[in-house]
């Protein structure tokens, strides 16, 4: 059971569970400012405030905390939560942080909490939000764990909801866009009988984060440098006002072997993207 503290989340804590007895070489001048950027104290100063909540109503209490509006539009795309029925959410990643709590507001709300994020690792350390997770290690030794993962999930009896890029959206050639989506999300849903909805998520970081992210994954691409700012990303959304647009249910027998699955992946992402498009209209 997780224990809630003044001080939940502790980078030196972390780092030191990540790099094991390497930690004690990094500088205290590099780890003052991991905790500066990790904001620290204000997330820690938030998990306390919500030290009660667990959840969705977590995920609300976040969404409050950041000061942040959601709009949401197509709600008659939902799938009614009495269908017996479990379904597959996919969406864009823009943020890689106020997204993922948003859609799992709505989505969490919706459906009464029944659904589960497949998520990052590091997320665990946010006890509210631990009852909605099935994690994923992306930064550790137990990265082979995760089919184990995605099989726990997808025959389990929630809906799913999954970033198929597995980062968040990056720059290129100045149009902002996920990377290519991975095909889990299609194999899966095949085998497990889930209509696939998908979500488009209107947003952006800042100018700064996607050309460090750049930099990042051509030059230093075994570390994903760019991940580390993403809770200052969040930060400097702060009291934005964002979109969240749901799309028509696709049926998992759309998905034939006449494309193989990660064409079908790409098609979805396309699906996905034609959204923001309706809006333009």
């Amino acid at each position: 059971m997780e224990v809630i503290t003044k001080k939940t989340v502790d980078i030196e804590k972390i780092l030191r569970g990540k790099m094991g007895a390497k930690a004690r070489w990094l500088p205290r001048p590099l780890i003052w400012w991991l905790k500066r950027i990790a904001h620290e104290d204000e997330v820690n100063g938030f998990l306390w405030s919500a030290r009660d909540k667990k959840g969705t109503e977590w995920l609300q209490a976040c969404i409050k905390f950041l000061e942040v509006n959601i709009k949401v539009e197509g709600t008659e795309n939902l799938p009614d939560p009495n269908d017996g029925k479990c379904y597959t959410f996919v969406s864009n990643h823009p943020l890689g942080g106020i997204d993922g709590v948003a859609i799992g507001a709505v989505i969490g709300e919706h459906y009464d909490g029944n659904f589960r994020y497949l998520v990052n690792d590091l997320l665990m350390n946010l006890p509210g939000l631990v009852p909605l997770c099935i994690p994923i290690n992306k930064t550790g030794k137990n990265g082979r764990n995760f089919p184990a993962m995605v099989e726990a999930g997808f025959n389990g009896d929630t809906h799913i909801l999954m970033f198929p890029a597995g980062l968040c959206s990056r720059r290129r050639k100045g149009v902002i866009c996920d990377l290519d989506w991975k095909k889990t999300f299609v194999t899966k849903s095949v085998e497990t009988h889930r209509d696939v909805v998908p979500i488009y998520f209107e947003g952006r970081n800042s100018n700064f984060f996607y050309r460090l992210s750049n930099i990042s994954d051509r030059y230093v691409k075994k570390v994903n440098i760019a991940m580390l700012f993403l809770c200052d990303e969040m930060f400097k959304n702060k009291g934005n006002t964002f979109t969240v647009r749901f799309g028509k249910p696709i049926p998992w027998q759309t998905f034939t072997k006449e494309k193989s699955a990660i064409e079908w992946a790409k098609i979805v992402k396309e699906q996905v993207y034609s959204l923001k498009q309706k809006q333009a209209q």
